[in-house]
């Protein structure tokens, strides 16, 4: 059974990172196979897996093409129930699924604010109101993530869930741009961050060279801390 996953580049496509997180994470063996977010082949690459438009996108084994985070994300853990994509429990495994659904659909400000990329930590960003009302959203979800499983720190639900892979991104966001959170919500990005799959993926990601940079800011900053 081989799945073919597609991703953009991995220092700057935060829903990449979510779509490889499903099957690494989780023990799934895919091909993976790089698109031009960069260089102007996007259309080009995907063309083979049309109406699919955005990374990541999927080719299934029996060949059918799925598209969208949250789409590939309910296929995997319906296709591989034992794998746990989702918690076991019937509150946490609901409320998972909000918090999944939530970040798929919202917090545009701190997405359009804060591009997610893992090269550096940005000393003197002013995060905007908007940025600061996703912020304090997020810390909400986190926070009832956790009175529903009961979980005090670690790992909002017990295990890793689809909760990390979808939060993971937004912990690099907070990180990278050094965005104003709780000492509890900033423990939690750097476990994710510092989980040994998020930095085998920035690792590579690494010895790829932009000129220009993406999304360079005129900025003081650090190098990336994970």
């Amino acid at each position: 059974m081989n799945y073919d996953l597609h991703i953009g580049d991995r220092l700057f496509s935060s829903w990449s990172l979510r779509g490889w997180l499903m099957f690494e994470k989780f023990g799934i063996p895919c091909s993976v196979h790089m698109v031009g977010l960069y260089t102007g082949t996007l259309a080009q690459d995907l063309a083979p897996l049309a109406p699919a438009r955005l990374v990541p996108a999927v080719r299934l084994p029996e060949g059918t093409v799925l598209g969208e985070s949250l789409a590939i994300a309910e296929t995997l853990a319906e296709r591989h129930p034992q794998a746990g994509h989702w918690p076991a429990d019937p509150a946490c495994r609901a409320t998972a699924r909000w918090l999944c659904a939530e970040m798929a659909a919202g917090f545009h400000a701190l997405r359009d604010a804060c591009p997610m990329q893992l090269q550096r930590q940005y000393r003197g960003f002013t995060a905007s109101d908007a940025v600061r009302a996703d912020l304090a959203r997020i810390e909400t979800l986190w926070d009832h993530a956790r009175a529903v499983s009961g979980q005090g720190d670690g790992w909002l639900f017990g295990a890793y869930s689809l909760a990390e892979v979808f939060y993971a991104p937004v912990a690099a966001r907070i990180v990278g741009y050094g965005l104003p959170v709780s000492e509890a919500a900033l423990a939690y990005c750097h476990a994710l961050l510092r989980d040994p799959a998020v930095r085998a993926w920035r690792a590579k990601g690494a010895k790829i060279a932009y000129d220009p940079d993406p999304y360079a800011l005129p900025l003081d900053s650090t190098p990336w801390p994970f």
